[in-house]
């Protein structure tokens, strides 16, 4: 009765933990048995020739947080497939460095910068499988690279640390993955480490990330001992042998010692299925052994449907389990026939409509990333729908414009393979079109847009100048990375007279500084890095602002009236967000007008006003969040009343308003995860009790500890340099950032001094 309680509730909480807003798969909230329906219904419209070809195709990441083996994983893959010839290290130390790392930073700083893609080949059964493969980074503050990856990847891999297990950025990969509805598969890392401890990391999968996960692996050996895997599904072990691990042996014996382990692991991984997959569960509830093909069957269904993540086990470096997770792949992760994707049809009101991934439909293809290549901007391209072909005409959505597919590659890390065709499903990257990342392209029989990736807010600024009076160069640099990543913005302001960069943190903003230095050859001075601070407000107040201005002639005149308050203050269904979405920090303008007291072009006027004096809040200058503005009344005169006299009444009035509304300046909140050995715990816990972090959870094993805390971004600045003093060099940190909160009092009065001191000044 216990097991059929179970079964009956599981698919209701794992379908609990389904993403609410899918970017760019099918836009209903509903999970992936609505999907299948829909899919099912497209694929009978797939030709033969498009069910082979696409049934063979993988388009897939690898995930995973800094320095899991991401890269060195990749490495290998394309070592296995044939792609590379040689094996190399990451950092460059042999002199020439990881295939996937091919900027000279990434290699001398051993992390991975940009997303690099690839396409492999992989045989499995006597069928030839065609990958189309994207390395991404690790580091938080490269995290747009990851989000513009998995916007357009049908599968990922998500690698993670034997040892250190699920981590921070573990977490924020899991919710990206989850935000764009992409299955995955789990290869646990650094079995051959000291300290590794596979059972550990799965049970932290099922509890951190929430997402059904099971063992179909059990490792032989431990940490330098470790030769290969058992192969828990059909009870063969597998050992890993040749310099590079690329020759397999294959025994049908599974070792003595292990007998009971693989036992005991292949029934857990039974009952987790049959939470999640029917036609197991009626196996396993008759109390039948379930056939390897029935197991593999319910695995593939299951990961497809989000609702669980097979784990392998292996040490990338040392050469061992890499293969098997290329066979996990093909069984186990969906092809680009199996993943709803949707459009918007511009022509018909945005009405979602679902794409079929043929060849012979009208072609739409997205732009997912632009970068500076050798013979200008390389744009890397998604086919969703139709074919590209070199030299027909394709439209650029957003602006009307044709432009012609001069030259179609297929990418190999930097370097590419020419190809005069490419279909549905696949990744490619063209020369000389004039684009944004996020731009949807197609051969003009229809007019479908897809949706954009999501954009975090930057949460870090520097001031910047060149110490040369070359400003070419530096506008060039600017300009070019600003288009190729959406989270790097550069704005002047005339307040201070400086340029100023924001970016997602110091690391972020500093490898853009020295790409200057380098491919530019523009020498930069920065000035102390500066928080993105925001305002808001926590009361509500009514407001009535008269505008009058008299110069001869005609004047100005403008009268409105109504109430200011906080989002938060406003009911839901008011505020039109829905019960998901933080509306704290919604800003919200609402008219409400009787008997055409103000005419409705000066209704759109006071709505810009409002919009403009979002930009630049009263107390800082920083942008205002969750503010709701409500003009309900207002006077206007026969002459002197005009657009801009109602969007000047309304600035003037968000002003005052704002400042009897308990106004309150916001600072950013991070999320800081500080791993170190065992023997300086106290050091580390005095040192975010000297930043005034707060602690939320710490995790302590053998060796090493690992703290998670929130602090003020204000106060972490340094801190690199600190832990390192503190720890003798041994102690990691990442963050990232978790909300805005009201800074404390003494910062807040601080903050506004400075600035009108600046105002004055000016």
């Amino acid at each position: 009765m216990f097991r059929l309680a179970r079964l009956a509730a599981a698919p209701r909480v794992l379908r609990s933990v389904a993403p609410v807003r899918a970017f760019h798969r099918s836009a209903a909230v509903c999970g992936y048995e609505e999907e299948k329906v829909v899919l099912d219904s497209l694929s009978s419209k797939l030709s033969e020739a498009d069910v082979k070809r696409l049934s063979k195709m993988r388009n897939i990441g690898i995930s995973a947080h800094i320095d899991s083996g991401k890269t060195t994983f990749t490495e290998r893959v394309l070592f296995y497939t044939g792609r590379i010839k040689a094996i190399h290290d990451v950092r460059g130390k042999d002199g020439v460095g990881a295939k996937m790392d091919h900027m000279d930073l990434e290699r001398e700083k051993g992390i991975t910068i940009q997303s690099a893609a690839t396409y492999c080949s992989w045989d499995k059964d006597n069928e030839h499988y065609h990958f189309n493969l994207i390395d991404t980074p690790g580091h938080i503050d490269f995290t747009i690279e990851v989000e513009r990856a998995l916007r357009v990847l049908d599968g990922a891999v998500l690698v993670v640390c034997a040892v250190s297990g699920v981590q921070s950025q573990t977490v924020t990969v899991d919710r990206q993955m989850k935000r764009y509805n992409v299955p995955r598969i789990t290869f646990i890392n650094k079995m051959d480490r000291m300290g590794a401890n596979p059972w550990r990391a799965v049970e932290q999968i099922n509890k951190k990330l929430k997402i059904a996960a099971a063992a179909v692996q059990v490792p032989i050996g431990a940490e330098k001992e470790l030769s290969g895997v058992v192969n828990i599904i059909d009870r063969q072990s597998i050992y890993f042998e040749g310099s590079q691990g690329e020759k397999l042996r294959i025994e049908k014996e599974v070792p003595a010692d292990l007998v009971d382990l693989v036992e005991e692991k292949r029934a857990t991984l039974i009952e987790m299925l049959a939470d999640v997959d029917d036609e197991l569960a009626e196996v396993f509830l008759n109390e039948e052994e379930p056939s390897t093909d029935l197991i593999k069957a319910a695995i593939r269904r299951a990961t497809i449907a989000r609702k669980f993540t097979p784990v392998l086990m292996g040490s990338a470096l040392a050469n061992k389990g890499v293969q098997p997770v290329l066979d996990a792949v093909v069984d186990y992760l969906p092809n680009p026939s199996e993943v709803l994707n949707t459009a918007l049809d511009i022509a018909n009101n945005e009405a979602p409509v679902n794409l079929i991934a043929a060849s012979n439909q009208p072609a739409v293809v997205l732009a997912f990333k632009l970068e500076e290549g050798k013979y200008g901007q390389l744009t890397y391209l998604r086919v969703y729908q139709g074919r590209l072909k070199k030299g027909m005409m394709i439209t650029h959505v957003k602006t009307g414009k044709k432009v012609k597919i001069a030259r179609l590659v297929r990418m190999h890390s930097n370097d590419m393979e020419d190809v005069d065709e490419v279909g549905a499903g696949e990744i490619c990257a063209t020369f000389g079109i004039d684009c944004a990342s996020g731009d949807t392209f197609t051969d003009g029989q229809v007019n479908y847009s897809m949706s954009s990736m999501y954009v975090p807010d930057a949460v870090v600024s520097l001031s910047i100048h060149p110490k040369t009076k070359d400003a070419v160069n530096f506008s060039k640099a600017v300009n070019r990375f600003q288009k190729e990543d959406p989270t790097f913005r550069v704005h002047y302001d005339k307040d201070s007279k400086e340029t100023i960069i924001s970016g997602m943190g110091e690391l972020h903003l500093e490898i853009y500084v020295e790409r200057m230095r380098r491919e530019y050859n523009v020498e930069c001075t920065v000035g102390r890095p500066r928080v993105s601070y925001r305002e808001t407000v926590l009361g509500s107040t009514p407001f009535e602002y008269t505008h009058k201005k008299q110069s001869g002639g005609a004047g100005q005149y403008a009268k409105v009236m109504g109430e200011f308050k906080a989002t938060s203050l406003c009911d839901p269904e008011y505020v039109g967000a829905s019960p998901e979405e933080d509306i704290r920090f919604k800003n919200n303008f609402q008219t409400k007008i009787v008997g055409g007291k103000i005419p409705e072009k000066y209704l759109l006027a006071c709505s810009k006003g409002f919009e403009e004096s979002l930009e630049k809040g009263p107390l800082t200058g920083s942008r205002v969040l969750g503010v709701h503005m409500l003009i309900d009344d207002g006077q206007t005169h026969v002459v002197d009343s005009s657009e801009l006299s109602f969007k000047t009444a309304t600035q003037f009035a968000f002003k005052q308003a704002f400042l009897n509304a308990q106004p309150v300046v916001l600072e950013p909140i991070m999320n800081v995860v500080m791993t170190s050995p065992t023997e300086f715990q106290g050091a580390v816990i005095g040192l975010i009790n000297k930043l005034g972090g707060v602690i939320q959870d710490t995790e302590n094993t053998a060796e090493e500890f690992t703290i998670t805390s929130l602090c003020s971004l204000n106060n972490l600045f340094g801190i690199a340099s600190q832990l390192r003093a503190l720890t003798q060099g041994k102690g990691e940190f990442t963050m990232e950032f978790k909300e805005y909160q009201p800074c404390p009092p003494q910062l807040q009065k601080k903050l506004v001094e400075e600035y009108q001191k600046k105002g004055k000044k000016d």
